[in-house]
């Protein structure tokens, strides 16, 4: 009776000392997941190393100016500050939703067409900014937060002024500040 008690001690003793199979397993998976994060990460860092960065970028640009050669990095379209028209800002209530009251405060830039009068965009800025706050006040809050939302609301803007301008058109429109409460 002893011994059998002394054999199931024993044998309990062996089944702890004996080690899982399954996290040793687990240990080495995991130690070359942990190598190949690092042997990626590495390579990335090579590569990176071997770009140019922007500073010398830019100053083998003037370098070449200065050369009379061309330049490899050419501007795709110059905007002149004569074409750009600021509309200050604006603090509009938006559409009731379910939540509560919201509004968006807003710094806009039209960017004019090479033909545009100037003088018009000026004389109408109070008609402009009319309708750029009716628009606002028609969107939700949902409406505006998303990217699509606002690229969506460039383009409203943007159609809504070119119908009553008589000489150039809105190009573009520029969103300096975007905040919405």
């Amino acid at each position: 009776m002893a011994d059998d008690q002394q054999e199931s001690q024993e044998e309990v003793k062996a089944e702890k000392s004996q080690k899982n199979p399954l996290v040793a397993l687990l240990l080495i998976i995991n130690a070359i997941a942990l190598s190949a994060v690092a042997f990626m990460q590495y390579q990335y860092f090579q590569n990176e190393s071997k770009k140019p960065d922007l500073a010398t970028l830019l100053q083998e640009g003037r370098t070449a100016q200065m050369n009379g050669e061309e330049s490899e990095f050419k501007p795709t379209e110059s905007i002149s500050k004569e074409s750009l028209v600021d509309l200050q800002t604006f603090t509009v209530n938006l559409a009731q939703g379910d939540g509560p009251r919201r509004y968006v405060r807003l710094n806009a830039v039209l960017k004019m067409s090479e033909d545009s009068e100037l003088t018009e965009v000026e004389a109408r800025k109070p008609q402009i900014r009319d309708t750029v706050i009716s628009i606002l006040n028609s969107k939700r809050p949902e409406d505006v937060l998303k990217r699509d939302g606002k690229v969506y609301l460039k383009e409203q803007i943007k159609s809504a002024i070119n119908s009553f301008l008589v000489d150039g058109k809105v190009v573009d429109i520029f969103y300096v500040n975007f905040q919405v409460n």
